[in-house]
């Protein structure tokens, strides 16, 4: 009698998680799964404006995965994507591990931390489209920077920073980092406070060096924290969009040499292409998918040896 009641009470109470659990589901089906389908579905069609002619929906199966894979667009709009990427990665990921190891220092005992993280984290707040206009502005051929340039002697002509492949998608990294790099000191930051100071007043007991102890004990410890900071920059570095998009008028220039697969796909659907952009969407959901397993599994398998 008494372990029935207890059962009873259990599912009572699981009944309310339940009920709370209700609307995360009906927003997920609602908002993301129910347009994941329709995507996915539309994918399937040949659905665009020619002029003022409407053609289609008619089913074509996977004559737009095809055209996708057949011109190279694809291919080398995931390039150009992920090469911008990886130019904003790299000197974000370097500066946030030396910002969060020297603000953790406890040997330093830096003063002012808090305005210091203020300061870093504020980019994080600016949109990127003022960010955007704002490099624009100072890299155009009559702006600031060229002024400066020129009359500090360096160059005798204006530099065209938008017509040379490496000035632009320099620009685009540089922006990507200044904005995410204080969002990811700061997790950093918050890992490396996780860690047992015990850990580190014995390597230094055992006389580690500052070196040894942050490869040694500081990095390994960090892996989950690097791990998710790897794969969450990667997903938002595919869908990278709207720096490059204002910074090039949504043009890609020069030669197509900046444009991102959102951008590819924006142009789609400006076109009114819902087929292509349906197959569009569904490939870089794959692309996705598969970097983000193929991170997640070769880090794994690291911190397994």
């Amino acid at each position: 009698m008494v372990g029935s009641k207890k059962v009873s009470h259990v599912r009572r109470v699981n009944r309310w998680g339940y009920i709370f659990l209700i609307p995360f589901f009906t927003v997920f089906v609602i908002f993301q799964l129910i347009p994941l389908c329709s995507t996915i579905y539309n994918s399937f069609f040949e659905n665009y404006r020619s002029g003022l002619k409407q053609v289609g929906p008619n089913f074509v199966g996977l004559e737009n995965y095809i055209t996708l894979f057949t011109n190279g667009d694809l291919i080398q709009y995931t390039k150009n994507t992920l090469i911008m990427w990886i130019l904003g990665f790299i000197p974000q990921i370097i500066v946030s591990l030396l910002l969060g190891a020297w603000f953790t220092n406890p040997q330093l005992r830096l003063k002012g931390q808090r305005f210091f993280k203020t300061v870093i984290y504020l980019p994080n707040l600016i949109m990127a489209s003022a960010f955007a206009m704002l490099f624009f502005t100072l890299f155009s051929d009559s702006g600031p920077i060229n002024s400066i340039l020129l009359n500090l002697g360096i160059i005798s002509q204006p530099y065209s920073f938008m017509s040379h492949t490496g000035a632009v998608r320099g620009l685009v990294a540089f922006m990507n980092f200044l904005m995410w790099f204080g969002n990811t000191t700061i997790l950093l930051m918050a890992g490396m406070m996780g860690i047992d100071q015990s850990l580190f007043e014995a390597a230094q007991v055992d006389g580690a060096t500052g070196n040894q102890i942050f490869f040694k004990i500081t990095l390994p410890l960090l892996r989950p924290i690097l791990v998710y900071v790897l794969i969450t920059s990667l997903i938002g570095g595919l869908q990278m969009f709207d720096v490059p998009q204002i910074l090039t008028n949504g043009k890609g220039d020069p030669m197509r040499t900046s444009m991102t697969l959102i951008m590819y796909l924006n142009n789609h659907l400006y076109s009114k292409n819902y087929g292509m952009a349906g197959a569009l969407s569904v490939m870089l959901f794959v692309i996705t998918g598969v970097l983000s397993i193929f991170v997640f599994k070769a880090t794994n398998a690291k911190s397994v040896k």
